[in-house]
């Protein structure tokens, strides 16, 4: 059974659709994790870089699922708040090599999470620390020190260390909203 599968399960979903948000600045490898979490006949071998943003359909055996993949680039990221009251949970891709910009991944995840369409409602958010692989990466626990996720009270959250090339620390993502 994939992620989504186990997602709708731990939502509780009656509904046969779920719309995820899969949310990151640019280059933290979000259309990577999505195209790994599909079932593998939908996989893609080439991803390249999302621009505004692509929306990934296709079906599990009990459940149709719709994944926005918002582009992270500067210029797009005020796009995302239009499709925050369709979601019903949310992926956040950290590059955890990019120490220069976690500033600005915290500064998109308090506007996300400080916006009247996601403020109120217990939303599940995973994290993804993404491109562990990389020499200069920091740990996931370092990640959620930076972005300050220990204040977020009022959401099921989970961070997981993860190598979207290889698939790594996907499965402890899923594992954790399946429980």
């Amino acid at each position: 059974m994939g992620l989504f599968d186990k997602l709708a399960g731990w939502l509780g979903l009656k509904k046969k659709e779920v719309n995820v948000l899969c949310l990151g600045l640019d280059n933290s490898g979000k259309t990577t994790i999505i195209n790994k979490l599909k079932p593998s006949n939908a996989q893609t071998q080439d991803i390249v870089p999302t621009i505004g943003f692509s929306i990934e359909k296709f079906k599990t055996s009990s459940l149709s699922f719709t994944v926005f993949d918002m582009s992270g680039q500067g210029r797009y990221r005020n796009l995302w708040e239009h499709y925050y009251k369709e979601g019903q949970a949310i992926i956040f891709v950290i590059d955890s090599s990019d120490k220069l910009r976690m500033v600005v991944a915290k500064e998109e995840l308090d506007t996300l999470l400080n916006h009247p369409d996601i403020k109120h409602r217990r939303l599940p958010i995973l994290f993804f620390a993404n491109k562990m692989d990389l020499r200069d990466a920091i740990s996931s626990v370092k990640v959620s020190q930076l972005l300050s996720l220990e204040n977020i009270k009022d959401k099921p959250w989970h961070i997981c260390a993860s190598d979207a090339l290889k698939g790594e620390g996907l499965q402890e993502g899923v594992d954790w909203l399946q429980g």
